[in-house]
């Protein structure tokens, strides 16, 4: 730093400071032969007995370097998708700086490097008398060594200041060169220079300072410099390229060379200057490489003549250099952030990320990525309507392991906030802590949840729901809340058809929302929610998972990857692992660290995992809802789901390799999916085809597995005896139905001796079996006959069932019947209408139901 005009005091001042230090200086003449005497104590001058009272051993950490995140290609290569830095640095090895690079290091900035120990005593004399006795510009007089201690001590302060004002003071305490407080940072200097000398060899010593080194701006370390100046590696620069890079060491933010228009550097480069300032110190150090015999005098003169032609490569920094996959880097980055396995705090982990120097090496399929990319463009524009910003999002994830495969938006990453709608910061695929999404309204997707749920307590696919067609539910069983409770639930079916006998299975398939409000009214709402939990499910904005009866229809707002994770359970047959975007991480020392604990635990059996995922195989199939993203060449499963008003659409599912789950929605305002369209027709058909794109190049990229098919339990058709309803009236007789599981059709009345307007018979008549919650039709009485007893033939055969009623003169009907059944009762009657104690006309059918093995 240029000094004004001393006064004779200051000189005086100056002086007496000198004769302190000259006296430490006088014996760091031998120490500069021997570095082992400077410790041995022998002189008892004030001067040397401060100077050996200073602490000797120098830590030297780990420098900042860039952290890189990677994705793998088809080839096995890595491809870089971002970097993150405070200062953008790699280290190298000694085998990877070239030695015209060394040697003009050492040249220009310390000639006697390799003989002193660790101080050049000449110089650093030199530059006392200038700086302190003679007065002037502040000289340095470091050895390469002096300089590196100041770049470690530096380097610590910036590592560890929690504030602006706190690394100000440290690193002026570091470099500070002039009065009393610069001589003495001299003499701490010095000792530890000494220390590094006797610590490390001569080679790493330089190869240490090459790496910390600033060559302007955020530019540290040979490698980074070499590859931003002049888009080559540190061990390929030829001679003036190596001393361009050496001459920035003497001022790294004045002569760096990529401000071309700029007046930093003497004057604006043009054709003539040719970066003035630095291209005179270039030459400077090509002199001094000539001057120590490291290159011929032709080799000097034809690198003086040449011109500084930087070319600039701007380094990847910050997730928007990963272009389409940025999205998916700001999640990985997000993971760090967020990981304890990182750093204790939040500033710890960000700075690890910045600073740690990490090689993370990610999950994301390239190929898969790129397809899925040019999909979400294909179909999806950002902002189609002036009315309402839409959104769509998509994520794939491997079952079994929740590695993340792919991740895609319609909207280009933006790291900050923008009014450009063809922009967004948020990240749809993900929760508010991994991109500040609170999530959407996920539908009926969440129906899936209830279907694990009745099947884990036994119920099959086959049962069909009792009261299916009840619009206004009012009953309810929720353990959590202390048991049942009644709340009336208005619900509609979306092509407003009802009815009273719906399989699980046509419910699942078709998404029939009263038919799956019957089956959450016979299950338990928290034990609903809590099969969800097990399956990964959580709301996007961190918050508890609703339990109402709404949250069966879908009200609860969570994140397409959450949705991928959690139906991936069923294609690793109820294994549950939560999304990973990291495969391997590599530290700065090359070694392989520990990656994040990961969740990964059996959620559900494997039966009813199997027999859900069948279940939902259906929704591909002809009359599903999801018929029209049908793909080829594996074995599919899902499910759709639509939110209120159609805010938003979502498909979910895919094979034994990868799931996909995506959202198509409305981000602001309240556009109908039904009535926004896109390139191939409206948000609600949209979501079809671009999740048919991403799953079919998923399956010929990595195929599928056939799945291991339903539980027999869970797929019967449950039997149930019919009650004898025969003399109630036509509305106790319903309520009995109704009790047991079974719904009904009232049939024309017929004659019978049974009172008139009460039930004469029912089919399949009373004592008889059939499947649970199937019709049962009622045939009320017209009391207009005279009638005769009707025999009991339960437990004949069929053969002298019809006999005995024949005599009694009746009519007969046989109706076959198949389910849980005794050997002792297969071929033998087990029901009849009317029954036992009934009275019918002469000639009047009587309906018997034998058991057989099969129909």
């Amino acid at each position: 730093m240029p000094q004004g005009k001393r006064t004779a005091q200051g000189a005086a001042g100056g002086l007496l400071g000198f004769v302190g230090l000259s006296a430490a200086a006088g014996l760091l003449v031998t120490a500069a032969v021997t570095p082992a005497l400077a410790v041995t104590g022998m002189t008892a001058n004030n001067a040397m007995g401060v100077f050996n009272s200073l602490p000797e051993v120098l830590k030297i950490g780990q420098p900042m370097e860039r952290s890189n995140i990677y994705v793998t290609k088809a080839n096995g290569d890595n491809q870089l998708l971002a970097s993150f830095y405070d200062q953008n640095r790699q280290e190298v090895g000694w085998d990877d700086v070239s030695q015209t690079l060394k040697d003009a290091a050492v040249s220009t900035e310390d000639p006697r490097f390799y003989e002193h120990g660790g101080i050049d005593v000449a110089g650093t004399t030199r530059a006392i008398v200038k700086t302190y006795v003679v007065g002037g510009q502040t000289q340095g007089g470091s050895s390469i060594t002096q300089q590196y201690v100041k770049n470690v001590l530096v380097q610590d302060c910036e590592q560890h200041s929690t504030t602006e004002e706190e690394l100000q003071a440290c690193s002026s305490e570091a470099t500070t060169a002039d009065g009393q407080s610069g001589m003495a940072r001299k003499l701490k200097e010095m000792r530890y220079a000494i220390g590094v000398e006797k610590q490390y060899s001569k080679d790493d010593i330089l190869l240490g300072y090459l790496n910390l080194a600033n060559f302007g701006s955020l530019n540290y370390g040979v490698e980074t410099a070499s590859n931003y100046y002049f888009n080559k590696s540190a061990k390929d620069v030829n001679i003036q390229e190596a001393a361009t890079l050496v001459a920035m060491l003497n001022s790294p933010s004045a002569l760096r060379i990529d401000n071309p228009d700029g007046v930093a550097n003497g004057k604006p480069n043009t054709e003539e200057n040719n970066w003035e300032q630095t291209k005179e110190r270039r030459n400077y150090v090509i002199s001094n490489m000539l001057k120590e015999g490291k290159i011929t005098q032709e080799e000097a003169d034809k690198a003086k003549d040449s011109k500084i032609e930087p070319d600039i490569t701007a380094p990847s920094t910050g997730c928007y250099t990963a272009g389409g996959s940025a999205y998916f880097c700001d999640y990985v980055q997000n993971v760090v952030k967020n990981n304890p396995a990182f750093g204790d705090t939040a500033e710890e982990r960000s700075a690890t990320l910045r600073r740690g120097g990490l090689n993370i090496y990610t999950t994301l399929d390239l190929d898969l990525q790129l397809s899925a990319e040019k999909s979400m463009k294909n179909y999806v524009d950002a902002n189609p309507q002036a009315i309402s910003k839409v959104g769509a999002a998509a994520s794939t994830v491997e079952p079994g392991t929740g590695r993340v495969l792919s991740m895609v938006q319609n909207t280009k990453y933006a790291a900050g906030e923008t009014d450009d709608p063809a922009y967004s910061s948020i990240n749809y695929n993900t929760d508010y802590a991994y991109g500040g999404s609170s999530g959407f309204q996920v539908g009926s997707t969440y129906k899936f949840y209830t279907l694990v749920e009745w099947l884990k307590e036994g119920h099959s696919l086959n049962e069909r729901i009792v009261d299916a067609a009840n619009r206004n539910p009012s009953v309810w069983n929720d353990s959590c809340a202390g048991g049942t409770y009644n709340f009336t639930y208005p619900v509609q079916n979306f092509n407003s058809q009802y009815s009273n006998s719906v399989t699980a299975l046509q419910a699942t398939k078709e998404s029939i929302n009263t038919a799956y409000l019957g089956m959450a009214r016979e299950l338990d709402l928290c034990k609903i929610r809590d099969t969800a939990m097990d399956l990964g499910a959580h709301r996007a904005d961190g918050k508890e998972l609703d339990k109402y009866p709404s949250s069966v229809l879908g009200s609860n707002e969570m994140a397409p990857l959450t949705v991928a994770a959690s139906v991936a359970a069923l294609g690793a047959e109820g294994k549950y692992c939560e999304p990973t975007a990291i495969d391997k991480i590599v530290g700065p020392d090359g070694k392989e660290m520990a990656l994040p604990e990961q969740d990964c635990h059996q959620a559900v059996d494997k039966e009813v995992a199997n027999t859900a995922n069948f279940g939902m195989q259906s929704v591909f199939e002809g009359g599903g809802t999801g018929a029209g993203a049908a793909v080829t060449g594996a074995e599919v499963y899902g499910k759709t789901g639509t939110s209120d008003h159609a805010r938003a659409s979502w498909i979910s599912g895919g094979t034994s390799k990868a799931v996909t789950s995506l959202w198509i929605g409305a981000v602001q305002g309240d556009a109908s999916m039904y009535q926004t369209y896109f390139n191939a027709g409206t948000g609600h058909m949209t979501k079809l085809y671009l999740w048919r794109d991403i799953m079919q190049q998923a399956i010929n990229e990595f195929g599928g597995d056939d799945f291991a098919g339903p539980s027999e339990t869970l797929t019967r058709v449950p039997q149930t005896q019919v009650p004898d309803v025969t003399g109630l009236t036509v509305e106790e007789a319903q309520e009995r139905l109704r009790s047991v599981g079974f719904s009904w059709a009232i049939g024309d009345a017929a004659e019978s001796s049974v009172e008139e307007g009460k039930v004469a018979s029912t089919s399949p008549a009373g004592g008889a079996s059939a499947a649970s919650g199937s019709q049962v039709t009622i045939t009320p009485s017209s009391g207009e006959a005279e009638e005769s007893d009707v025999p009991d033939v339960r437990g004949d055969s069929p053969g002298d069932a019809a006999k005995t009623l024949s005599d009694a003169g009746f009519s007969v009907d046989e109706k076959c019947r198949t389910g849980d059944k005794d050997d002792d009762e297969i071929d033998k009657v087990v029901g009849q209408s009317p029954g036992e104690g009934s009275k019918a006309k002469d000639g009047d059918t009587v309906t018997i139901d034998v058991l057989r093995e099969s129909c």
